[in-house]
């Protein structure tokens, strides 16, 4: 009789090949166990180094293969020597903040002319409008350089157009099969684009621009002419990391160089606006994607989703202490007042759900629901349900939606399929998340159309916890540690090692606050810390406080850094209890 998982999932060994294991671990001098994990990935022999030294300029391509580059970069000269006003035009997110961020620090090193707008997420929605648009033509703008938007903005882009106003849109969104009328759109998910840089967010798609144009200027002599350093790209490499980990694209190839090298670089805290925000938030150890992913980038988003939008590219750009440290404050606070309205909201989200038949897909729509947090709100429940989540906030006769889903259920596509179909007034997003605005007439069939193509899609199974090596209560120590941190940075497209222990028991519940259940377990006289988040009032959390018998648990073994003390911390994905 198999054991019962609390979470009713399968656990699954991870296969590998002991011939492959054998040969990297003799080739790059490996003890078995990092081997044994690199083997597991399928990484071939040859894969290896540039897997845990990656360098940038090994994945970096030619910024030129990328459709309308050129023309981008030409067009960017062109104001540049005619010393036009350029209008950076930018997302409310982390992705958002970053490019605007990086593009801003650019031009501030070539002396140019420029502006930044970063709409309300409340005012203005989501991308270029044609309000917004209007207002910053009004200021004399001759160029509008969107980023992490604009590919799907036709009205927007055509008005400038009409109004003499060059458009570059540097984005990473899914395309529709129609692009706007700018003048250049660089994005790797344009319909007519080889899917080879697919995963890049949009602060790497702007990294890989500002190559081109670096080496375009350089070519013209322009640095020479003007006597000015050329900007050096790796400086803005923390940003990038950040923009990057944050936006939750896979962490492959030329991600994980960024996000590899942007950590150095953030160690070095020359961004004044990131480093201040690190100290207010009280890390104080090496940054790592966990910090970055859950503690800073979090506060960074608050003020894009309740606050004012600007916040996040004002804190990494300035150069002042005195702004930092109240931009820093203004984000801390505004994170703990998501956290409250957040809270609130799931809570009221899983009651309606629980109340309706379970279906394929969470599809929620309620009037007061605040737009900025409908997002979190997704994503918590795509995670208790295992499923697509579809969240709407109602104002009147339209809809804003937005949606997460899980592996194989590519939602920007849906969500592009939709709108080709006249189902809804605008949206887009990638594989993993998207928004939408939708009139309240058209919810049936939006939701109908979006049940069909979920239905014929190639959907992981989300039922099964893979696991990657039974350990004994022995082999968890610093040394462990060590192995694990050797395959970092860890994040979408290389998960953290889940690890299973056998027959272990809760020896006492240390607490249960902001919903987390943290307990100490033992086997014998092996005593391990243990958290399992977000599980509290849920069926895996009652366990742990309840029961009393042995149990195998399945997690990820960290070390937990607080206030001067380490210790080796087991992070909770499942237990199974032993028939």
């Amino acid at each position: 009789m198999k054991n019962s998982s609390v979470q009713g999932k399968e656990w699954v060994t991870k296969k590998y090949d002991k011939n492959l294991l054998e040969l990297i671990s003799s080739k790059y001098d490996l003890d078995f166990f990092t081997a044994k994990l690199l083997s597991i990935r399928g990484f071939k022999e040859n894969e290896v180094e540039s897997f845990l030294k990656p360098k940038i300029k090994n994945y970096l391509p030619n910024p030129f293969q990328f459709k309308d580059c050129d023309e981008g970069v030409k067009i960017i000269y062109k104001h540049i020597n005619n010393n036009s006003k350029i209008c950076i035009f930018g997302d409310y997110d982390v992705d958002g903040a970053t490019s605007t961020g990086m593009m801003s620090l650019y031009l501030k090193k070539l002396d140019v002319n420029y502006s930044v707008f970063i709409p309300d997420r409340q005012k203005d929605g989501y991308g270029p409008s044609i309000d917004t648009f209007k207002n910053i033509i009004r200021e004399n703008v001759k160029l509008i350089i969107t980023l992490d938007c604009g590919t799907t903005s036709f009205e927007a882009i055509k008005l400038a157009k009409e109004k003499n106003v060059d458009v570059v849109v540097i984005d990473h969104h899914k395309s529709q099969e129609n692009l706007p009328i700018a003048d250049a759109v660089i994005n790797p998910n344009r319909l007519d684009e080889n899917d080879d840089y697919y995963y890049l967010c949009a602060v790497g798609v702007l990294f890989v621009f500002l190559a081109g144009l670096n080496k375009f200027l350089r070519d013209k002599k322009y640095f020479e002419i003007k006597n000015i350093n050329e900007p050096d790209l790796f400086e803005f490499l923390d940003l990038v990391m950040l923009g990057t980990i944050c936006d939750v694209v896979p962490l492959i190839s030329l991600n994980r160089a960024f996000v590899y090298q942007g950590l150095k670089i953030a160690a070095r805290r020359n961004n004044l606006g990131l480093k201040t925000l690190t100290d207010y938030s009280k890390i104080n150890k090496k940054l790592s994607t966990y910090e970055i992913g859950y503690v800073l980038g979090p506060k960074i988003n608050a003020g894009g989703r309740i606050g004012k939008s600007n916040l996040g590219h004002k804190l990494l750009t300035t150069d002042d202490a005195e702004t930092a440290y109240l931009i820093s404050s203004e984000l801390n606070n505004l994170n703990l007042k998501r956290k409250d309205l957040e809270s609130n909201i799931i809570n009221e989200a899983i009651n309606l759900v629980d109340k309706q038949k379970l279906e394929d897909i969470i599809f929620l729509v309620k009037n007061d629901w605040h737009e900025g947090l409908i997002g979190i709100v997704a994503s918590r429940l795509k995670e208790h349900y295992n499923r697509p989540a579809f969240i709407l906030s109602q104002n009147g006769s339209i809809c804003k939606g937005s949606a997460r889903s899980i592996f194989g259920f590519d939602i920007g596509l849906a969500i592009t399929k939709c709108k080709q179909m006249n189902i809804l007034i605008k949206g887009g997003g990638h594989p993993m998340a998207g928004g939408f605005s939708i009139e309240y007439d058209k919810l049936n069939e939006f939701k109908t159309e979006l049940i069909k193509i979920y239905n014929k899609s190639k959907r992981d199974n989300n039922n099964l916890l893979y696991i990657d090596s039974y350990l004994e209560s022995s082999a968890i120590n610093n040394e462990l540690i060590k192995k694990i941190n050797t395959l970092e940075p860890y994040g979408s497209g290389n998960k953290e090692p889940v690890f299973a222990f056998e027959n272990f028991k809760v020896y006492k519940v240390i607490e249960t606050n902001n919903n987390h259940v943290k307990v100490v377990i033992h086997k014998g006289s092996f005593y391990l810390n243990a958290i399992c988040f977000n599980s509290k009032n849920k069926d895996i959390g009652n366990y742990l406080l309840n029961y009393k018998k042995n149990f195998n648990v399945a997690g990820k073994i960290k070390l937990n850094e607080w206030n001067g003390k380490t210790n080796i911390e087991l992070i909770i994905e499942d237990i199974q209890l032993i028939n």
